[in-house]
């Protein structure tokens, strides 16, 4: 089997080390790159399955801008930020910007090689040829492919934002509860802040439009449908 790549872009030379002892402990391929041009080029040239990014890289680049990049050139890689920062405003922008997740410094490498492991494997689980799709109006949410579309057109989403998707389809009319998207949609390894899943909710509105009939319950949390 390949070895899976990890592109780390992080200008500390010390926290870029041990990320990769601890990323090749667990058998992974891990490319270093010290600002977000080189992060760039190593997601181009590379194609790895998953990007850990700070977000304080020196230069005109830092890591919301590279983020911003690899969707908006719609790059299906996953994307784990950094930050040093002690801001909910940073972790909601890299949330918005198509960020798989993140993890505030100083972190155990343990805590953040668990994190990449939780994102590959709703990354990489293999396609259900036989899984449903679901319909709501315009909105088909083909879960078997995972992708979204739209009067037939499939819209770029992260992985979260579909798998946040796919969760509320499955349970279609149902009030549900940030803690239940949150343990439905992301899993128990989950640990941050049930305020996640408006991000994520925002995002789908904004990337769906009107089509989506997703609505708040107030005092509950979503309903699709």
């Amino acid at each position: 089997m390949a070895e899976t790549t990890i592109v780390v872009v992080e200008d500390d030379p010390h926290i870029a080390d041990l990320v990769d002892l601890y990323l090749r402990r667990d058998g992974y391929r891990v490319l270093l790159c010290a600002d977000g041009e080189a992060g760039l080029r190593a997601v181009h040239d590379h194609a790895p399955r998953l990007v850990i990014l700070d977000i304080g890289l020196p230069g005109d680049l830092d890591g919301l801008e590279v983020c911003r990049r690899l969707r908006a050139e719609d790059h299906a890689v996953a994307v784990l930020m950094l930050t040093a920062r002690d801001t909910e405003i940073d972790r909601v922008l890299g949330l918005e910007l198509g960020a798989d997740d993140y993890v505030t410094k100083p972190f155990s490498p343990r805590e953040l090689v668990a994190r990449v492991k939780a994102i590959l494997r709703r990354t990489d689980a293999p396609a259900r040829p036989a899984a449903p799709v679901h319909r709501f109006g315009e909105v088909e949410v083909d879960v078997g492919r995972r992708e979204a579309r739209v009067g037939g057109t499939p819209v770029a989403l992260a992985a979260r934002e579909f798998d946040l998707l796919a969760f509320l389809a499955d349970h279609p009319g149902l009030a549900l509860s940030r803690r239940q998207l949150l343990d439905g949609a992301w899993g128990d390894d989950w640990v941050g802040d049930e305020r996640t899943v408006d991000v994520h909710v925002r995002q789908l509105r904004r990337k769906l439009g009107d089509d989506l009939p997703l609505d708040t319950v107030w005092g509950v949390g979503y309903r699709l449908g």
